[in-house]
């Protein structure tokens, strides 16, 4: 009698229950179940431009916007790795907040694939805009629209042979965090509107279009599957010593740029409450790095800081050949870089990245972040 018991019926019945008390491959265990935080984040998919890139461009042949030489990276763990600033960027320092385990891998690294994705990857592109033409006079960048589609072509379907399930039930477990829009003002339309043949386009024409396309490529990523999305403002770009190179006589910052980024981010923070509906399901932040840097410099000091409108580096200077941007292959540095804002002619130091990226995990004022912060999206 008992031989009979043990019959192929009975072990596919005992392995059938047993498969019941398993979690599946895209269960909360698998996405390292909720931390002592409360978070459950597995990993995050970045889309943007310099401010995020952290290491893209360096596999770009004709890229000028690149960052893969000291002194960049001089106070990062890995030295100089395409970051445009000193150490971290904000990536890694949010990275950080939610005790995610490594580096976010660039999405152009040829070894960004198979259990290397597991927690995310980064497909930012320095010089590039959420347009498609933005970033042609820095040559080879990836727009917001290619970088969509990478992660839609190679990693979704590399994430789900991983993860054994479908990207849809995966991707409610990572943040999806888009930083992007500066380019489209600074290097797209303040120089088409210096040209004769295109000056006839309103910044509040310019700045809808952006947000118009801005919203239908979140959506995309919805469709995709995300449901966190984290979005960065645009920084005072009018505060940058880029800019006070390329203007020399004018005293404090160009308003002009600041106007531009006020209404961007205004009209980026009305997206949030906008697209709800069209994206049942999903949860969006909007981090507020404008105020965050712009309260820094108003008062240098209350902050820690000392310096708001020199660069740390050595830039190279327009009349040098270079954009007034990028620091000096090899060039000096400053030598306490905890108490500048800028490290060149337009990123911030990790100083400054990793207060923006404290008070987006953390602040509880809604002029930081809205409507809830980060850690409290991770908790969802």
């Amino acid at each position: 009698m008992m031989a009979r018991m043990t019959s192929p019926n009975l072990l596919l019945l005992s392995f059938s229950l047993l498969a019941c008390f398993l979690p599946s491959p895209c269960s909360s265990s698998s996405s390292g179940g909720e931390k002592e935080d409360g978070t459950k984040i597995k990993g995050m998919f970045v889309f943007g431009s310099s401010l995020v890139d952290n290491g893209n461009n360096n596999y770009l042949q004709e890229s000028m916007a690149k960052a893969d030489y000291l002194p960049y990276g001089i106070d990062f763990p890995l030295g100089p790795s395409g970051r445009f600033t000193n150490g971290k960027n904000v990536i890694d320092l949010l990275g950080d907040q939610l005790n995610l385990p490594s580096y976010i891998p660039p999405f152009t690294n040829p070894t960004t694939k198979g259990s290397r994705i597991i927690h995310g990857v980064n497909y930012a592109s320095g010089a590039s805009g959420i347009l498609d033409d933005t970033g042609s006079l820095a040559g080879q960048v990836i727009s917001l629209n290619q970088q969509i589609k990478n992660f839609e072509g190679v990693t979704l379907p590399d994430l789900e042979r991983q993860l054994g399930c479908k990207s849809s039930e995966s991707l409610p477990s990572y943040l999806i965090v888009v930083g992007t829009g500066g380019n489209d003002y600074t290097f797209n339309y303040f120089m088409r509107k210096s040209s004769i043949n295109n000056n006839n386009v309103s910044l509040e024409a310019f700045t809808v279009n952006l947000i118009t396309t801005l919203s239908a490529q979140l959506k995309r990523l919805y469709e995709l599957g995300g449901r966190k999305f984290v979005l960065m403002s645009l920084n005072p770009i009018g505060c940058s010593p880029m800019v006070n190179a390329r203007l020399p006589m004018r005293k404090g910052c160009a308003q002009k740029l600041n106007l531009a980024a006020h209404l961007f981010n205004t009209h980026l923070k009305s997206l949030v409450d906008l697209i709800k509906p069209h994206m049942p399901g999903s949860n969006l932040v909007y981090v507020n790095s404008y105020k965050i840097i712009r309260d820094i410099i108003k008062n240098p000091t209350s902050k820690g800081f000392r310096d708001a409108s020199n660069p740390c580096c050595e830039v190279a200077s327009i009349s040098e050949g270079g954009s007034g941007v990028l620091c000096k292959r090899g060039g000096t540095t400053c030598a306490n870089r905890t108490i500048l804002v800028f490290f060149d002619g337009l990123h911030p130091t990790e100083a400054v990245n990793d207060l923006i990226a404290r008070n987006a995990y953390a602040s509880n004022l809604q002029t930081q972040v809205y409507p809830i912060n980060v850690k409290q999206l991770a908790q969802i």
